[in-house]
């Protein structure tokens, strides 16, 4: 976990690597085009999708580390290591996230839009600077769950497989996950399956982030507060606890209207509006998640060796 987490810091996403991730979107992809044209029952449909996926990649990591183990516990130990580095995206979290700190810093508003979007779902043309701002500053606290501590957290638990496995059902639910109507039906298990997957990550999330505002220098009490009070207003039962915990520690408020292909979404405000957003809130929330997932690592790291030792009952 420590070594593919450290790649992961230095490395990022290397274009020349072949990533279990692009995999999964082609798989994804074919298998809907299949699904839609033999099942007639669309919620059925991705319901097959939903727990073939997710469990055919557990399956087939699980086997291939046990071919690799048998030739030499080496190679096992490697390529493990290698998924659960390709789970992780810190490192391209923080590289998107000052790509648009660095736009802004330049005064160019169009850039730091473009460069928004890469990472957001929302329509960015007609942002203002405060609304990119709120835009990466969000995107920072709500990716750092499935981006990074999610994925450590089933690493831990059950090991790359584990890890892959619910890659893929990040992965569902960012391609059919959607309340439209193409998806609202064919989506519906996998938006599910995602929302049970990050439960515990997000929770972890919220404690770890006020922790980390006090090392920080930010305010980690309000943070603590403000994820306690508006944790629970969105309609997703995990996205706005690390986004609460972050307007806490950064004391400004996020949420608020925003619009997806032309359609408004009025989305609940977290935190109080202490400060006004300014670019500098993305360089916080970027320390902040830096912060908690060493923080998180480590504590994975004392546990299980607390639980390996031959002094645990």
């Amino acid at each position: 976990m420590a070594v593919a987490f450290l790649l992961d810091v230095l490395l990022g996403d290397p274009s020349f690597l072949p990533h279990p991730v692009v995999g999964m979107g082609k798989i994804i992809a074919r298998g809907e085009i299949w699904l839609r044209r033999w099942v007639s029952h669309q919620k059925l449909a991705g319901m097959l999708l939903a727990v073939v996926l997710p469990g055919g990649t557990y399956l087939l990591s699980w086997g291939i580390l046990k071919g690799a183990g048998k030739l030499h516990p080496v190679l096992e130990a490697i390529l493990s290591t290698y998924l659960v580095f390709t789970c992780l995206s810190l490192r391209g979290l923080i590289k998107e996230a000052r790509d648009v700190h660095e736009a802004l810093a330049a005064r160019d508003l169009g850039r730091a839009r473009t460069e928004l979007a890469q990472i957001v779902g929302r329509d960015t043309q007609d942002l203002n600077e405060r609304e990119v701002v709120r835009g990466a500053v969000e995107s920072v606290a709500e990716n750092s769950v499935d981006g990074v501590l999610a994925p450590l957290l089933f690493a831990f638990l059950g090991g790359a497989p584990l890890a892959l496995a619910y890659k893929a059902v990040n992965t569902l639910d960012s391609m059919v996950g959607y309340k439209n109507d193409r998806y609202l039906q064919f989506g519906w298990a996998s938006a599910r399956l995602d929302d049970l997957a990050n439960y515990i990550p997000a929770r972890v999330a919220g404690l770890l982030m006020p922790l980390s505002a006090s090392f920080c220098g930010m305010n980690g009490k309000k943070s603590w507060r403000i994820r306690w009070r508006d944790g629970g207003l969105h309609p997703s039962p995990n996205s706005a606890i690390s986004e609460a915990a972050m307007a806490g520690a950064l004391e400004v408020q996020l949420g608020g209207q925003s619009y997806y292909q032309g359609n408004l979404s009025q989305k609940p405000l977290l935190g109080d509006p202490v400060k006004a957003l300014e670019r500098e809130d993305i360089l916080r929330a970027i320390r902040l998640v830096m912060v908690a997932s060493c923080l998180f690592l480590l504590a994975g790291l004392g546990i299980s060796g607390i639980v390996r030792s031959p002094f645990f009952p």
